[in-house]
């Protein structure tokens, strides 16, 4: 357990020393501040210099950030990759294959380091499936079309919004602020014709923006006996 901004940073100071071959790495959220990249390029020069390779994941909303891209172009000297996603887990970031940092609270000022092999084996795992789903920054990113002109971003703020998200938690989900989430909200409305929140669930849902719309006739599909089944149990 690290408490406090200058014990983890001394640890990753020690674990970017130490490394060697590989940094992986996942950094949800939009722009990041100055301070975090200006640290961030103290920290990777170094490893860069030692031909570390270094496969970094950002949300698709760092595409539209300078400092983020300002930062990016600094590193891309050495074997750098950079992909991009909608959604992210929190931060991670994993030396060698053989230690990790996990935050543990919301505010990262505690957080978790792991050398267990298969817990760190089981967050490789999980870092190269958001990896294989990621988009290449370089390349430009695509969404599924969608009815009415909805544009990708808002589709993913329609599937949160009836999930029960509110509006902060979306925001920090995708890595903008909350000012753009309800702007893209109120874009949606408009387009479904909502004047609530309330309604504009139910149109959501009537769309079929998110896949095949939902009616009365096919709420039993695929159950044509109601019959309710016990979940099966079984152990992680």
């Amino acid at each position: 357990m690290l408490e406090g901004f200058e014990q983890i940073n001394a640890a990753l100071n020690l674990a970017t020393a130490e490394c060697h071959t590989e940094v992986l790495t996942v950094q949800p959220g939009g722009a990041r501040p100055s301070l975090a990249l200006t640290q961030a390029l103290e920290r990777d020069q170094p490893l860069i210099d030692r031909g570390v390779s270094i496969r970094t994941l950002y949300q698709h909303t760092a595409r539209h950030s300078q400092g983020t891209l300002a930062y990016v172009e600094r590193i891309s000297t050495g074997k750098v990759e950079i992909r991009t996603l909608e959604e992210l887990i929190e931060r991670l970031i994993i030396f060698d294959r053989t230690v990790a940092f996990i935050p543990v609270s919301d505010d990262r000022r505690v957080a978790l380091e792991l050398r267990h092999p298969g817990l760190v084996d089981y967050l490789i795992k999980v870092f190269e499936q958001l990896w294989h789903r990621a988009v290449p920054l370089q390349e430009e990113v695509t969404y599924r079309s969608t009815p009415g002109g909805i544009s990708g971003v808002q589709r993913t703020i329609a599937q949160l919004l009836i999930e029960g998200h509110v509006d902060e938690a979306i925001a920090r989900r995708l890595g903008m602020n909350v000012r753009t989430c309800r702007a893209h909200i109120a874009k949606l409305a408009t387009t479904l014709g909502s004047g609530s929140r309330a309604q504009l669930g139910y149109l959501i849902a009537r769309s079929g923006i998110l896949g095949r719309p939902s009616g009365p006739e096919q709420d039993c599909e695929g159950h044509p006996d109601h019959e309710d089944h016990e979940p099966d149990r079984e152990g992680l």
